[in-house]
Parts: structure tokens; C-alpha cells; sequence
């Protein structure tokens, strides 16, 4: 089996999608200014590579706290329509088509929930994804993230835990990814890429000879 790994955020679409969900719940009233000024000043650790992932998805889980998977699934389908769909890159959804025609399988990957990681896959037309796990308690989320993150190195762990419980032992990987945070998923797969990369990510993928494209809308 050939496995084509995605990144989601900033790779396959132009934006981030934790940050454009809360500012898609802001506008509603639905959260406080207080909560998205915070969540923008957590990003630029982010960007830094300092990100406390364990603080970051516990503020940005907390507005779905409470909320029954079925009950949120009609604003997370109006989320992607109205802002997702228009910033997905077409390089992106060219790619995908070809890993497809190819037979290859194909997975998202991603630092965001996975409330929001699985629908936005699904409407890219891909079976199959990995995001944050967030806890449900009688079957409503309780605001609170599970299991490990699959943010850094903890994409390569999620990973693993992916393959063994689909019986999957891929003979070749591609990986596509714009952030630095993202090395060790990039230095794991056998053909890297780098989708609009951070001037870090750039200088590194420069020196070990990945691929580097630029995608636009």
C-alpha cells in the first residue's frame, strides 16, 4: 500500500482551521472576544514552535463543551461551506485526485480537533483522518482533549496507532506539510514536500533535497 500523508492547515487550505472556527463562533456570539484574543496570542507560539498544545485545545475546545456530536454537526456542515470551501487551495484538491487515481490511500493529519478534522476530510473527499481526540462524557463533549496530541512528534506516535488498528503496512509514504512543527512527520515519510513553508521549514528542506511548492488560490 502507497500512503499519502496531508497535513491539513495552511497545506491544504489557506487558513487555520481552530482559528477561523472561533471566529466563525465569535460572529454568532458564541464565544467572547476574550476567548479569541487569546487564541490568537497562543498561535504565535505556535508559529514559534513553543505552543503548550495541552493549554491551546483546552481554551480553543471549551465552546463545544456540553454539546452533543449530532447537535454541533449542522454549524461544524455551515463552517465548511462558508469558510472552508472558498480557501481550499485547487493544487490541493488536484493532488489528492491524483494520489487517488493512483490507487494510493490517502489521510489527513492534523493538530486541530477532530470534530472539525473529520468533516473537513470528509468534504475533501478523504476516508480517512487524525485530529486531537476530544472527550465525550455521556455522549457530550466535555471540553477537554484525550490521548496523544497529534502535534509534532505526536503525529508520528498517532500514526502508528492508525496503522496498526487498520492493519496497514504502507511500502511507500508521501508526507505534505508547510510547518516546521511538522519535521518529524516529514523526516518519517519517504517523499517530502513542503506546501508553502515557513522560511525555517524552507531553509531545511533545501539541504535534505524536498520538494517545495508554492499553492495559491
Amino acid at each position: 500500500m502507497t500512503l499519502a500523508i496531508f497535513d491539513l492547515d495552511e497545506t491544504l487550505i489557506a487558513g487555520d482551521s481552530a482559528t477561523l472556527w472561533l471566529a466563525f463562533l465569535a460572529e454568532r456570539g458564541l464565544i467572547s472576544d476574550a476567548l479569541l484574543k487569546e487564541e490568537r496570542r497562543l498561535m504565535e507560539d505556535y508559529y514559534a514552535g513553543t505552543l503548550d498544545m495541552h493549554t491551546y485545545m483546552t481554551l480553543t475546545l471549551a465552546p463545544i463543551e456540553g454539546h452533543r456530536p449530532e447537535e454541533l454537526a449542522p454549524l461544524v456542515d455551515r463552517f465548511i461551506r462558508e469558510r472552508i470551501e472558498p480557501i481550499i487551495y485547487p493544487q490541493a484538491r488536484e493532488r489528492l485526485a491524483w494520489h487517488h487515481a493512483q490507487g494510493h490511500r490517502c489521510l489527513i493529519i492534523s493538530a486541530t480537533g477532530e470534530h472539525l478534522v473529520r468533516p473537513i476530510a470528509h468534504h475533501l473527499g478523504v476516508a480517512s483522518a487524525i485530529g486531537v481526540q476530544t472527550e465525550i462524557v455521556q455522549g457530550r463533549y466535555s471540553g477537554r482533549p484525550e490521548g496523544i496530541f497529534s502535534f509534532q512528534q505526536g503525529k508520528v506516535v498517532r500514526l502508528g496507532h492508525w496503522l496498526r488498528e487498520q492493519g496497514l503496512e504502507p511500502g511507500f509514504c508521501y508526507g505534505y506539510s508547510d510547518s516546521h512543527n511538522d519535521l518529524p512527520l516529514l523526516e518519517y515519510v519517504d517523499e517530502a514536500t513542503v506546501i508553502n513553508g515557513d522560511d525555517r521549514l524552507n531553509a531545511l528542506a533545501a539541504e535534505r533535497g524536498w520538494q517545495l511548492l508554492n499553492w495559491a488560490l
